[in-house]
């Protein structure tokens, strides 16, 4: 309950700063109007098998990667995601990832899994745990996926010293100090856990190990009389790999994946067998500038899994390890230095979908049942906090990643910094939405709106001060939120964003006819982006429609912004312009199962909580006509819209006066490609509106709309409002709190 208030404060409080008594507002718009946002937005957290504890393990996950803590008598470590890709060896040329669409979102590792487990997610550590007991020292493994724990193995360095490695056992192909190795690994029927003297390679015991499939977790039992690390301080290495039970030994890979080897080691005689190290604290982040080029062709890090790809390539993990203090642990002391709380982070969070296991390389946000590629119940997203925050909290920024990129597009990036360092500081999130190329919708859609909820859980947010962003698919992505839900976001701003489909000859009817209240900047490149070849197609639209936008034209191509890496002007335009949550005139136009364009697609997804019937004062929207559910491709003729102009007496003041187009211009200095960059600027702003008195009217105009209802409280208005309606067909007008619906034909 405690989460969900607090979701509830981070958008409603926007809604009640326009009304009156805070108390009895918030029980009336519980009570009646729609929040703003879509429902998955307002969901309980859910519950994630991977983060549960049982038996003697209590302490409370890390979800930020690449981090450790000392908890409750335990030491954990926090891996990254999906980041099982192996060594930096040669690509497997028949890698199932698909290599025309992952262009940012290249994989630092060239392991692929055999061919009878293409999807498979098995090797992917999530978490690491160690806590001593009366007799042993205990350890536990958490997997992203565990279908079959037969296919798995697991192994453990404890102690030794740097510099004296030793080959961990069965095959593994890797070295690292170690007293003693653990392997935990199938035999028979059973999973075990074999101890290996490290100097002579020789078995000295058995390691007790307890399998909780649902909670895809191994607990690892060592005895002290195998190894007892006291209260000394000592180091801990571990990694997963495949396993070989014909041969009983780690599957090693090949030059490409057959059914029964795993791919992507080249010609290396003897790669390791390991897909996934854990205790990695320094994984670099990605490089921008002219850089970019080499960050995508070249030594990727966008899955975070660069000093893993190394470490594996060479075959010694030594600097890939955690200094244990197991005094600390004796006597629970609580110490979470190694959490970082600003700055560029990879958190992870629990997601209420789970369609399978692991990934689905084949699959599509596009398909059928719009599952995407990243599947699991587990998923990732970036974050950068800044450090200062005002005292009502962080502002939100949604930064929403390219086609062909992931979650880690911006992370090191001055987009995320200069985002996130305007004001008294904003949070810059960036989800992966389960797909390079999802174009947000779907379960990808779910994704950036439950990252949004999980971040509201864990940092202050200012309620009133949110914005949205995204570079070219991300732009997409941002006029598509901003126009299904425009009482969620202050200002837009699109950089090299497709429009999606050519203007409509109507403005009115187009999507972009819902950004009346949101100003944007459209930031397109000169003479022509190669990629999204739509120069000013929606500075026309938004011109014709007389809303505010800012229109920056800088030279060069698709990818200069990014190469160029610096934002100054759209930072500047966010600022601190905050939501207007009720607004004298709305615009909204409703698309329902919609797919209009190839890459631009809106529409509700109810069964993922995504529904957009609803925008500040006006809310359960229903359409008088559809075209049925789109499913598959189709990218044209396939479902409608609505459109509703309502304005109401009740605030006073009429509408603002257009600016009509003004020229200007500048440059930008300091960039990573260009030390100075000049631009063009085209922009339209509005006058303050002319003063007139309040009435207990609103007039609107619909189309196709056979329901709507109106919150009388938001829209200033009584129970007694006169409506003044113009439809194209008959049409039923709810008063929320007042017991009354008007008909109109």
């Amino acid at each position: 309950m405690r989460q969900r208030r607090t979701i509830l404060t981070l958008v409603l409080s926007a809604t009640l700063a326009a009304t009156g008594s805070a108390v009895a507002t918030t029980h009336a718009v519980r009570a009646a109007a729609e929040r703003p946002g879509p429902p998955i937005l307002y969901w309980p957290a859910a519950s994630a098998p991977q983060l549960q504890n049982t038996g003697i393990w209590h302490a409370a996950p890390i979800l930020i990667s690449g981090a450790s803590a000392y908890r409750d008598g335990e030491y954990l470590y926090q891996d990254y995601l999906y980041d099982d890709h192996g060594a930096k060896l040669t690509s497997d040329p028949n890698d199932p990832r698909p290599n025309d669409n992952n262009t940012f979102s290249t994989s630092n590792g060239t392991y692929t899994y055999p061919t009878s487990m293409p999807d498979a997610n098995d090797a992917d550590l999530v978490e690491v745990r160690v806590k001593p007991t009366a007799g042993a020292t205990a350890l536990r493994f958490t997997l992203n996926s565990l279908i079959d724990p037969a296919r798995v193995g697991i192994s453990i360095a404890l102690g030794g010293e740097a510099g004296r490695t030793h080959p961990f056992p069965y095959a593994a192909n890797t070295e690292s100090p170690a007293d003693v190795f653990v392997t935990v690994h199938p035999q028979g029927h059973r999973i075990v856990g074999t101890v290996t003297m490290a100097s002579t390679g020789t078995t000295v015991g058995k390691a007790a190990v307890a399998v909780d499939r649902v909670r895809r977790q191994f607990t690892v039992l060592v005895p002290h009389q195998d190894w007892n690390p006291g209260a000394s301080t000592q180091r801990v290495a571990a990694a997963v790999g495949l396993w070989d039970r014909a041969n009983d030994r780690y599957l090693v890979p090949g030059f490409s994946a057959s059914a029964t080897q795993p791919g992507g080691a080249g010609f290396t005689s003897s790669p390791s067998a390991f897909f996934n190290v854990a205790f990695r604290f320094k994984e670099p982040l990605p490089q921008f500038g002219p850089e970019i080029a080499r960050e995508s062709a070249v030594d990727a890090h966008w899955w975070r899994d660069a000093a893993q790809g190394a470490a594996l390539a060479s075959g010694d993990i030594s600097d890939l390890h955690a200094d244990v203090n197991f005094g600390k642990l004796e006597h629970k002391v609580t110490d979470n230095s190694g959490v970082p709380k600003s700055g560029y982070l990879d958190r992870i969070l629990a997601s209420h979908f789970e369609p399978a296991q692991g990934t689905n390389y084949g699959d599509s946000c596009y398909s059928n049942n719009y599952h995407c590629q990243y599947q699991g119940r587990l998923q990732p997203y970036a974050l950068y906090v800044p450090k200062n925050r005002a005292s009502a909290g962080y502002g939100m920024t949604l930064l929403l990643h390219a086609n062909a990129a992931n979650y880690n597009e911006f992370l090191g990036s001055r987009n995320a910094s200069q985002f996130g360092d305007r004001g008294s500081g904003s949070v810059v999130l960036t989800p992966e939405a389960r797909d390079p190329g999802s174009s947000y919708i779907g379960l990808a859609a779910a994704d950036v709106f439950e990252a949004w909820a999980d971040v509201a859980r864990h940092y202050t947010l200012d309620p009133t001060w949110r914005a949205i962003s995204g570079y070219s698919l991300g732009g997409l992505g941002t006029y598509k939120f901003a126009e299904q839900f425009p009482d969620l976001f202050s200002r837009a701003v699109a950089i090299v964003g497709s429009p999606g489909t050519p203007y409509s000859q109507v403005p009115q009817s187009d999507e972009l006819a819902s950004l009346r209240n949101i100003p944007t900047m459209i930031w397109d490149v000169v003479p022509v982006d190669e990629l999204n070849p739509y120069s000013q197609v929606n500075v026309l639209a938004m011109q014709q429609l007389g809303y505010r936008y800012d229109y920056i034209a800088t030279p060069g191509e698709h990818l200069t912004p990014a190469m160029n890496d610096d934002y100054p002007m759209a930072a500047a335009f966010l600022g601190t312009a905050r939501v207007q949550p009720d607004p004298a005139h709305v615009t909204y136009v409703y698309g329902k199962d919609t797919l209009d364009g190839l890459f631009r697609a809106t529409g509700d997804f109810p069964n993922y909580g995504v529904v957009a019937d609803h925008a500040y004062w006006l809310s359960r929207i229903q359409l008088r006509t559809s075209n049925g559910t789109c499913r598959g491709n189709t990218t044209s003729g396939c479902g409608s819209t609505g459109t509703l102009d309502a304005i109401s007496g009740g605030f006073g003041g009429a509408d603002a006066t257009q600016s009509g187009p003004q020229p200007g211009g500048g440059v930008v200095t300091g960039g990573s490609l260009y030390p100075v960059m000049p631009y063009t600027e085209i922009k339209q702003t509005w006058e303050a509106p002319p003063a007139s008195p309040r009435s207990d009217a609103i007039t609107f105009v619909a189309t196709n709309v056979k329901a709507v209802a109106i919150d009388p409280r938001r829209a200033h208005v009584t129970c007694g409002v006169t409506l003044t309606v113009k439809s194209d067909g008959p049409i039923a007008v709810s008063l929320l709190g007042c017991g009354k619906t008007l008909h109109f034909s």
